[in-house]
């Protein structure tokens, strides 16, 4: 049985185009209740707060990101390139797209314990705001979509959140980002939500610095 402990790469879970475009929605987290502030350190907020049920915390984090939001959107579209940019992601394919939704499988190599991996259902949605489109990436699992489990490689079987991308101007974006999920194995609750909050620094950091790229400035790609 696994008994170490990593830090919670599968939080790197970005959504990709469902191509989707429609008046505001209704968000897929609550943006005021119940969250308690937990850190705040490089230009990220965290938040987090308890689910009836479970030890396990909800995650939100929010922090600027000095590019557009259609810049940042198309970073966080860019799905084959992940393996390049993401932290510990060892592959990323789309499975299917569908009418109002994209599946797509990820496999997650933290080096120090077994390889994760999971498929998801990413439903895409944008809308006109007062600095421009607003972008919501929301994800679920959708696991009987993708491959069967393999053996050596844990099985996530818990996880949701989204994306949120608001236009602050013409280069600055404030990007919300949540996430409540169980890494599996035997690791014990307090470990996996220190690890949560790791992993979002990172992510946050991998986001930033790819959305350098020029090519993701391209109004459409």
């Amino acid at each position: 049985m696994e008994q170490r402990s990593f830090p919670a790469i599968l939080l790197l879970l970005v959504g990709v185009p469902a191509f989707c475009f429609a008046s505001e929605p209704a968000l897929p987290f609550s943006t005021s209740e119940g969250w308690t502030l937990s850190s705040g350190s490089k230009g990220i907020t965290l938040y987090s707060r308890l689910r009836p049920g479970s030890s396990l915390k909800e995650f939100k984090a929010v922090g600027e990101i000095d590019a557009s939001a259609r810049a940042v959107h198309n970073v966080i579209d860019d799905i084959e390139a992940y393996p390049s940019f993401m932290p510990f992601t060892a592959e990323c394919r789309l499975i299917k797209r569908e009418a109002d939704s994209i599946i797509t499988y990820q496999r997650l190599s933290p080096k120090i314990c077994s390889d994760r991996d999971y498929t998801l259902r990413i439903r895409e949605t944008s809308w006109a705001g007062p600095g421009g489109l607003i972008y919501l990436n929301r994800w679920e699992l959708a696991n009987e979509l993708g491959p069967g489990e393999k053996k050596g490689v844990v099985r996530v079987k818990l996880c949701e959140g989204g994306w949120l991308l608001e236009p602050e101007d013409a280069t600055k974006t404030r990007a919300t980002y949540t996430v409540y999920t169980n890494t599996g194995g035997a690791i014990p609750a307090f470990i996996a939500n220190r690890a949560s909050q790791i992993a979002i620094g990172r992510l946050f950091v991998a986001v930033r610095k790819q959305v350098k790229d020029p090519k993701y400035s391209v109004s459409e790609r």
